[in-house]
């Protein structure tokens, strides 16, 4: 009975999504109201996943030209089925884990992880050295795809293996783009485990370290995780130029130099404009 009630309560918040056809304003004007009415859901994610802090229901109805009423049924609908979360204490909504998952998913699709490591397979033949895709995920880099050198000493890491925040060139670049406000948060829930002799574990160095990387725009690991590895990262933007990704370069201390490393970051870039293109094609 209680299964059956929960199904019950699941199809009544699904179809509930498509109740009220008040007109609203959306970026595209030719759009019938029907269409845009369809595409409230995905229009509410764009908005939660490009804030940097929950969004209350006045702030997403603002954004969104909706009745307050009518975006309150959607809001509620998402959060049965997971795809936002209602944020009490600062009163506003984020993503929801069926979100972040359904994300990854669309990276990790077949067609999306060809073009992708279509672009870092060409980084790769210029640097000769490994290079990956990757991304923040709950507290931690996630390498979404990754092309190993052709050279026998390298660091073996598969594409869906999680990595640290504070000692990785990734995680660093990620943590300096938040906000101040996010990345203590973050950070305060964080544990800074010691990986190497290099690691930064102290909070105030590390929120130096931080703040140097936020101004250069480049993530810097220098054995920080693993000891006689080192590693540059370049930001991947989305539409709306924040960073959503980041392209890294590993190479053993053996073989190359920081600053060696360092001299290949225009070509990072470039492909991190590349994997662009790949992850955000221009719209019709």
């Amino acid at each position: 009975m209680k299964r059956n009630a929960g199904k019950a309560d699941q199809n009544r918040a699904a179809a509930s999504i498509e109740d009220d056809d008040e007109d609203f304003g959306g970026p595209d004007s030719n759009a019938s109201n029907e269409d845009v009415r369809r595409l409230r859901p995905l229009t509410v994610l764009e908005h939660l996943t490009e804030a940097r802090q929950p969004l209350t229901l006045a702030q997403l109805a603002s954004l969104m030209g909706v009745p307050k009423s009518t975006l309150m049924r959607l809001l509620r609908s998402m959060e049965v089925h997971g795809y936002v979360l209602h944020m009490p204490a600062e009163r506003g909504f984020v993503p929801g884990p069926r979100s972040t998952t359904l994300a990854l998913n669309s990276l990790r699709s077949a067609n999306m992880r060809r073009e992708c490591r279509a672009v870092l397979r060409r980084l790769v033949n210029k640097l000769g050295e490994s290079c990956n895709l990757t991304v923040p995920d709950a507290g931690r880099v996630l390498y979404v795809e990754r092309v190993e050198t052709s050279e026998p000493l390298r660091m073996h890491l598969r594409p869906g293996t999680w990595v640290p925040m504070h000692c990785t060139a990734s995680g660093k670049l990620f943590l300096s783009a938040m906000s101040l406000l996010d990345r203590q948060a973050l950070l305060a829930n964080m544990q800074l485990d010691r990986h190497s002799p290099h690691t930064i574990v102290e909070r105030a160095a590390l929120d130096a370290e931080l703040d140097r990387i936020a101004r250069k725009g480049l993530g810097i690991d220098n054995e920080e995780f693993v000891r006689g590895m080192i590693a540059v990262a370049v930001p991947v933007l989305g539409r709306d130029d924040k960073l959503v990704a980041g392209i890294a370069c590993h190479a053993p201390t053996a073989r190359r130099s920081l600053e060696d490393l360092m001299s290949s970051v225009s070509q990072m870039r470039l492909a991190a404009d590349a994997m662009r293109e790949v992850l955000f094609p221009a719209l019709p």
